[in-house]
């Protein structure tokens, strides 16, 4: 029989069932056993999470959605990518936790893992009396008996390794490795969020609002690092950014 659901994996599968690729109104069910939550079919991701609390994370979602990211008009659509907004929303449910990337597995072997844990339950979204996605939970045993991560165990000075004889490198020695590294530098002059029912409405001459106003300046990023902005300038018919302000890492993080 089913164990009764608890209070964390409600709130869980209510802020999944929020972010989940359905647009149908899901309600959130009663906990299934196992024999009827691996009979599930579709496409399954998951992950794992630590913080205050640790353990792992399900979301699974009914075949005809996961037909529906396979063959999308853009393309086949990471069905990992499609579902890790779930299993965020349900993972932030649970304090301060950091979520790990998603899995994606055939539901049967994702739910025989999952399940196999001790204390693990899944529960069903239902729509009109149909289970259209699953979310299942595990929380791994509190090893010190309450919510507070454990404090890192730091070598004592004894453990340390001895210092070497060796001649110390240059304080640069890093840097000069890395010098004929390339790097990708972007310039972003706005960026917006957009629905894949907008994406697919845009034709010729369409007009995206970016989260910027005219004339403000340019972010240059290297490898999708904010290191400094600028003003967007024409030389010889291409365009160029003339760096106005460099960011500092504080300012960066802001």
């Amino acid at each position: 029989m089913p164990q009764p659901m608890s209070e964390s994996l409600r709130q869980a599968a209510e802020a999944a069932l929020a972010n989940v690729p359905i647009a149908d109104a899901l309600t959130v069910g009663e906990p299934l056993d196992m024999a009827v939550a691996t009979g599930f079919i579709g496409a399954a991701v998951t992950a794992r999470f630590n913080g205050v609390q640790s353990g792992e994370i399900l979301v699974a979602v009914e075949q005809e959605v996961a037909d529906a990211l396979q063959n999308s008009p853009l393309g086949a659509l990471d069905v990992s990518a499609a579902l890790a907004p779930a299993l965020t929303a349900a993972a932030s449910t649970l304090g301060n936790v950091v979520t790990g990337p998603g899995q994606a597995l055939d539901p049967k072997p994702a739910l025989d893992a999952l399940l196999g844990k001790a204390g693990a339950l899944v529960v069903p979204l239902v729509h009109e009396g149909a289970v259209r996605g699953l979310v299942g939970l595990w929380l791994a045993p509190q090893a010190t008996g309450g919510n507070e991560p454990s404090a890192p165990n730091y070598p004592s000075a004894d453990d340390m390794p001895r210092t070497s004889t060796k001649a110390p490198r240059p304080a640069n020695f890093g840097l000069e490795m890395l010098r004929d590294v390339a790097m990708e530098v972007t310039a972003q002059i706005g960026s917006t969020r957009m629905t894949v029912s907008e994406l697919l409405n845009l034709a010729d001459g369409a007009v995206i609002e970016l989260d910027r106003s005219a004339g403000a300046p340019a972010d240059l990023l290297v490898n999708g690092h904010l290191i400094a902005r600028g003003e967007v300038v024409v030389i010889d018919e291409n365009f160029g950014l003339r760096i106005t302000e460099i960011v500092s890492d504080e300012a960066a993080v802001a």
